[in-house]
């Protein structure tokens, strides 16, 4: 049986909870830090002592010494994309080599899945999802399919030159019949991802191996997520969501541990919310008070610079996505962003067609019918910029924080009060409960 204790971070929300840094933080307490869904379109950026990081594949652990990092089998994975990140982190003197691993399971994005995405997103007629049309849906599309290319098979280049000539030739066929789009250069593929082969060689592992390895010894993990529950394949606004599970369970699907092994889930709200690209958003507000929100928090995509739309905490959201994910603590963020508002709305119920409810549809559809049942709490007009305790922060917000907790049914255990590393309050229960996680000496 496993000895080590595990966390998975996830976002509450449709993603861009500021997951990143809260990894960052609590990475000093984990020897492992696992990331176990999506691609290269997840951006988390981590600030430490003014410097700005942005990851899209790596895990935040890697920032943190002694900590090792693992993009686990769930992930597909840009392997350009991925050399060029490790050298950016190279290049800014973060250890990389020996503390970052590869799941050889993990499925590979390949140029003609980028090719299919943007011809499809951009297909007359089409339902626009707003993905950012670099290749994570058509790869997912291929591993369920059972034609996609795992990194084991990255490696294997006669394997690997075959698996080219033969997509290639399917994939041009496609997408000139559908969308008359520009065909691509086996030759040319092959040359360039095998010389990328060579050079992530020393990363791959049978990471699941490692994985229940270290906490056999053990060792403490934290599963790094990517997105929120309403993007979630299965649980998410259906279509308008990611290709891969990014709930609590993708940590288990996504890795390769076993799901006894999970001990805690911590889940990442904003003190507002927002989303990026289409689909449903019931407590959007489009008004300046919603501009002033993008303004205030920077809302603005890590990797793609799209600016986000911005609403209000919407709690019929949050309690579905405690249930989804079993979520034993709540993080709050950007709590700062809040600091000008003399009042602020917060969403505690939905009207369909007159009736109240609080339950969330199943169908995109269903959202279009909702009516935001909206409770103002008295803001407090002062800065809570860079406080790090709980006392310090004025009555009106420590008040709006107890509803968010009472409402939600989860107990919030770290609220975040800017960007940097130490703008971080940490609660006393919560601050407690990661000693349990601390480090093997």
């Amino acid at each position: 049986m496993n000895k080590g204790k595990t966390a998975v971070i996830v976002g509450a929300q449709w993603g861009d909870e500021g997951k990143g840094k809260i990894v960052d933080v609590l990475s000093e307490n984990f020897s492992i830090v696992a990331r176990y869904a999506g691609g290269h379109n997840a951006g988390h950026t981590v600030i430490i002592d003014g410097k700005k990081f942005i990851l899209q594949l790596v895990p935040c652990g890697v920032l943190r010494l002694g900590c090792r990092s693992v993009i686990g089998n769930g992930v597909v994975l840009d392997p350009l994309a991925f050399l060029k990140e490790v050298g950016a982190l190279r290049q800014a003197g973060v250890n990389v080599d020996g503390n970052l691993f590869v799941s050889n399971r993990a499925h590979v994005i390949l140029p003609y899945h980028r090719m299919m995405e943007l011809a499809s997103e951009n297909a007359p007629g089409r339902i626009k999802i707003g993905t950012t049309s670099r290749g994570i849906g058509p790869a997912y599309e291929d591993k369920m399919g059972r034609r996609g290319l795992r990194v084991a098979d990255l490696l294997d280049l006669q394997l690997l030159r075959k698996h080219i000539e033969n997509a290639v030739r399917e994939k041009n066929m496609i997408a000139h019949a559908l969308f008359n789009s520009e065909p691509v250069d086996a030759d040319k593929m092959y040359a360039e991802y095998a010389d990328a082969a060579e050079k992530i060689a020393p990363f791959v592992r049978d990471t699941a191996v490692l994985l229940n390895e270290a906490l056999d010894k053990g060792e403490s993990i934290l599963f790094e997520g990517a997105q929120g529950t309403m993007l979630d394949i299965d649980h998410g606004t259906y279509p308008f969501v990611t290709s891969s599970s990014a709930t609590s369970g993708g940590a288990v699907t996504g890795t390769g541990v076993a799901p006894n092994a999970i001990t805690s889930v911590i889940g990442i709200t904003k003190a507002y919310c927002t989303r990026v690209g289409e689909g449903p958003f019931p407590t959007e507000d489009k008004s300046p008070l919603g501009d002033n929100l993008r303004k205030r928090g920077n809302e603005y995509g890590a990797v793609t610079g799209r600016p986000r739309r911005t609403g209000w905490l919407d709690l019929p959201l949050l309690r579905y996505s405690g249930m989804i994910n079993g979520t034993s603590w709540l993080v709050v963020t950007k709590l700062d962003v809040l600091d000008e508002l003399s009042e602020i709305p917060v969403c505690v119920g939905y009207r369909i067609d007159g009736k109240k409810t609080l339950a969330v549809p199943a169908e995109a559809c269903g959202f279009d019918k909702i009516a935001c049942i909206y409770h103002k709490l008295p803001g407090w007009q002062t800065s809570t910029q860079g406080i790090t305790e709980f006392e310090r922060l004025p009555r009106a917000a420590r008040e709006y924080l107890s509803f968010l907790e009472k409402e939600a049914g989860a107990k919030i255990g770290m609220i975040s009060t800017g960007a940097g590393r130490d703008q971080t309050i940490l609660l006393s229960d919560f601050a407690k409960g990661l000693k349990a996680f601390a480090k093997k000496v």
